[in-house]
């Protein structure tokens, strides 16, 4: 199995996780549970967006960005791929 399917498969593993956590909360709430141990699955759910996040910016940057600058290199448009880059990571960061 290659690195690019184990991290894809590492991926969607933790999506499907995230989407029981959230019918999880949709229980809690149904059955009218403490909002504290809401709050507490929601912050954890927050967290492991944002696992998944840095793991898409990671290989964002390590194999899109890096074919995206080496064809602009070739026509001379490096501004434009770097500026790719920034305006992809201010959107996930937003």
């Amino acid at each position: 199995m290659s690195e690019k399917s184990i991290e894809r498969e590492d991926l969607l593993n933790r999506l499907k996780k995230i989407e029981g956590q959230v019918k999880g909360i949709q229980r809690m709430i149904e059955e009218e549970k403490c909002c504290t141990e809401v709050m507490i699955q929601i912050s954890a759910i927050r967290s492991a967006i944002n696992k998944v996040g840095g793991m898409m910016i990671e290989s964002y940057v390590s194999d899109c960005m890096q074919k995206g600058i080496m064809a602009s290199i070739e026509k001379g448009e490096i501004d434009e791929s770097v500026r790719d880059v920034i305006d992809t990571i201010v959107k996930y960061v937003k």
